[in-house]
């Protein structure tokens, strides 16, 4: 789910488009659905022809156990590929690659918890993002995610300096400990997103918060794009050191700049010695 100031809400993908208005018809003509949420690029104004379909489908409580989710979105398109993913989501291939994600989902405590994703959620135009709404309680939750709010600075710069020292550690430990593969993943799945919010936050950027890497030759500048390239490497011993080093390097320099801003504690001691660590390995 991203994060994003308002604009007009366009697609340039007439298959989504398409395909969502056929949702929009299925759904209302299925009695056993009480809504059905649009999030994603689509309700963000930002769907092309290689975006997917993400949506809430809020089934009566008493017929949840009992609704056949892929058979359902059979009728919207064939489907290729249909399974229960490792967040319990149902994934769907339709039979033109178009990929979708649907929440099947009881309709009473799923409506209720739709205000909750205020700060991860962002529905600029609640109205299409709602395709169906049989007793107006999720137009209702679904207006309290139009208003944008950005994370609060101070605070979420603490955190990330804080989440950067501490994960930047266990990534020289486990290099120095030999893990080639298991220190590249760290680098790229947990230290580069953290450096991407921390970037993000200090530029202005916050549009894509919860996804730091989406768009960032659109949003962020030219030389932040090359430090954070020079944080990437193939998985071999010498690649992983020296992008590691390299993606410290930035975390120090944008923890610099962020304390400069705000009212930060940095741990400066800690900091030179998760250096050392790093360095000691060359």
């Amino acid at each position: 789910m991203s994060i994003r100031s308002d604009r007009s809400v366009r697609s340039a993908c007439p298959a989504l488009d398409d395909r969502i208005a056929r949702l929009r018809q299925l759904a209302h003509a299925d009695d056993r659905l009480e809504g059905v949420l649009l999030y994603g690029s689509w309700t963000l104004g930002e769907a092309d022809t290689h975006s997917d379909i993400e949506a809430y489908l809020y089934v009566r409580d008493d017929l949840l156990a009992d609704f056949d989710g892929p058979a359902f979105l059979e009728r919207l398109a064939p489907l290729k590929l249909a399974y229960t993913n490792m967040y319990g989501i149902l994934a769907v291939v339709f039979d033109d690659l178009m990929r979708g994600e649907f929440h099947l989902t009881a309709a009473g405590p799923g409506i209720e918890e739709v205000p909750s994703w205020q700060g991860m959620v962002h529905l600029p135009r609640p109205e299409r993002a709602v395709l169906l709404d049989r007793t107006g309680r999720l137009t209702r939750a679904a207006r309290q995610l139009a208003e944008f709010r950005p994370p609060e600075p101070a605070g979420t710069a603490q955190q990330l300096t804080d989440e950067l020292a501490n994960w930047t550690l266990m990534l020289a430990h486990v290099l120095a400990r030999g893990e080639v593969a298991r220190s590249h993943a760290l680098l790229h799945t947990v230290v580069a997103p953290q450096q991407l919010q921390l970037c993000r936050l200090l530029r202005g950027s916050t549009a894509h918060w919860l996804t730091p890497s989406r768009a960032l030759e659109q949003d962020l500048p030219a030389a932040d794009r090359d430090r954070y390239a020079a944080t990437t490497a193939a998985a071999r011993a010498q690649d992983v050191r020296t992008a590691a080093r390299s993606s410290w390097r930035w975390s120090r320099d944008l923890a610099a700049e962020a304390a400069a801003r705000w009212p930060l504690r940095l741990p400066h001691g800690l900091h030179e010695e998760i250096s050392g660590l790093l360095d000691d390995g060359r």
